[in-house]
């Protein structure tokens, strides 16, 4: 099945705000958490839901 990237504003722990393009894997509700590949870091990352500021699809971009 393929996945599309999605883009995030993300407030990191510093308080600075961060612009992610990520692929969500699973997201754990009651954690208050999703599970994404981060392509910018190029790895699995944990992003909590109440950090996360706007999001918007990637057009054009899968990944699978």
């Amino acid at each position: 099945m393929r996945q599309q990237a999605v883009e995030i504003i993300y407030l990191k722990k510093d308080g600075e705000a961060s612009r992610r393009t990520i692929r969500v894997v699973h997201i754990d509700v009651n954690k208050g958490s999703l599970k994404a590949y981060c392509y910018m870091r190029k790895a699995y990352r944990v992003f909590v839901l109440d950090n996360i500021l706007a999001i918007a699809p990637v057009s054009g971009h899968f990944a699978g």
